[in-house]
């Protein structure tokens, strides 16, 4: 009702099927919509996920590649192994020179060393040059910055103040990291047999190059680098933290080598890669999902973890590679939430102005986890069947449940929220 001059003016009611509209107009953007409506997100992600996906390109490439070119499967291994190795040396230092001077300063050049030494390995398979030279060529790759750390440090910058939001980005960034790590190897494989064995390398370093030139070039989302003296060790505050890190990483290493192994055993070696997809899919999901929903505690999330990843070695008991195949993709649904929650206690924990350095710290305990866990199931496979080693990633999510509890302990008290990023 409205009063134009001395009379009383009745508007219509709107139509009742134009109520339901105007609702639906008035209602709050999701909260990935609102995340990527911040200046900047979208050019910084597209260069993420471009340079991000070669992560899971480059280890199958290599090995195909010098494989079928050297004909020697041990060669590739020692070589990618080598390579690992010297990733978790060398990437921590990356890093701390990525939070001194700078994303954009640091990575680029990081990024041409590590893109020449794929360049180099190309070269030096081709014509059969010495083994040594493959060793070299790879371990310069090891310069590769950590694109997801500063993916994940410039999310933190933009939403230092909104703890909702922050747990909402890192929720898609370990999506994402589940993504490439899923389709990376398919990509991989496909261009290494379709179309030639180097091509998988080169494809991979024109991404990785192409996508950290685009992400750098976003520089207004960039974190500033501060001038502030740098106190405290990431090492040291990350420190009851990393066993979880490590034990994680068994449970991916020891799961992919033992699913590899009981598919091939039953003929179905070529399903490996769609089979170990489901896992990665689950993973995916989920955390687009806990992106939505409130956080867990870390304790809750790894709890859940230990209980899923007994149902593949349940699930292989049976012998059924359909039931094996659901048992992975529900398994793999309690990866990322626990991820999720795991980098942000990374955030909480690492000194300010180390955001990046710390991360990559988890990352390395990853790997080295993944390392440790192929191997011993590697070994199990060979004596006692491809079955039974199935219990090695339940028993590896056990111990960080483990390792979870006896942190909580001494620290007195488990984190329920994302408290965001450290003040």
């Amino acid at each position: 009702m409205t009063v134009t001059g001395g009379t009383l003016v009745i508007a219509p009611a709107a139509p009742a099927a134009a109520r339901p509209a105007a609702r639906t107009a008035r209602r709050a953007p999701g909260p990935y919509r609102r995340l990527f409506a911040l200046p900047g997100t979208r050019g910084f992600t597209a260069g993420n996920l471009l340079a991000r996906l070669p992560m899971g390109m480059f280890g199958v490439s290599a090995v195909m590649m010098i494989a079928g070119q050297r004909g020697s499967y041990a060669l590739a291994g020692a070589v990618t192994a080598t390579g690992l190795a010297t990733t978790a040396l060398v990437a921590p230092w990356t890093a701390r020179l990525v939070d001194r001077h700078g994303q954009a300063r640091v990575a680029v050049p990081a990024t041409l060393i590590a893109v020449l030494g794929s360049l180099s390995l190309i070269a030096c398979v081709r014509t059969q040059a010495p083994a040594w030279t493959l060793f070299a060529s790879y371990a310069a790759t090891a310069t590769t910055p950590n694109i997801g750390g500063m993916s994940r440090a410039r999310w933190t910058h933009l939403l230092r103040d909104v703890p909702a939001s922050h747990h909402t980005a890192m929720s898609f960034e370990q999506a994402a990291d589940e993504l490439c790590f899923m389709l990376g190897p398919v990509v991989a494989a496909f261009l290494c047999t379709a179309v030639f064995p180097e091509a998988g390398t080169l494809v991979g370093a024109a991404l990785l190059l192409t996508g950290m030139l685009v992400f750098t070039s976003c520089r207004s989302t960039e974190p500033p680098v501060t001038k502030a003296p740098r106190r405290g060790s990431p090492l040291r505050a990350l420190s009851p933290l990393l066993p979880l890190f490590v034990a994680t990483g068994v449970v991916f290493g020891s799961m992919e080598v033992t699913s590899i192994a009981y598919l091939d055993a039953h003929g179905l070696g070529a399903a490996s890669g769609p089979v170990l997809a489901l896992q990665a899919a689950g993973s995916c999901v989920a955390g687009l999902l806990y992106g939505t929903l409130r956080p867990r505690s870390l304790t809750a999330c790894v709890a859940a973890l230990a209980a899923l990843m007994a149902l593949p070695w349940a699930a292989a008991a049976t012998g059924s590679v359909p039931a094996l195949a659901c048992a992975l993709l529900l398994a793999g649904m309690a990866t990322a939430p626990t991820m999720v929650t795991a980098m942000s206690r990374v955030h909480a924990l690492t000194p300010p102005g180390r955001l990046n350095e710390g991360m990559t710290l988890a990352v390395t305990a990853i790997f080295a986890g993944i390392s440790l866990g192929a191997a011993t199931a590697g070994t199990l496979v060979d004596h006692l069947g491809p079955t039974t080693p199935y219990a090695l990633p339940a028993a590896a999510a056990l111990a960080a449940l483990a390792t979870v509890r006896a942190t909580t302990r001494t620290r007195g008290a488990d984190v329920t929220h994302d408290k965001g990023p450290a003040a």
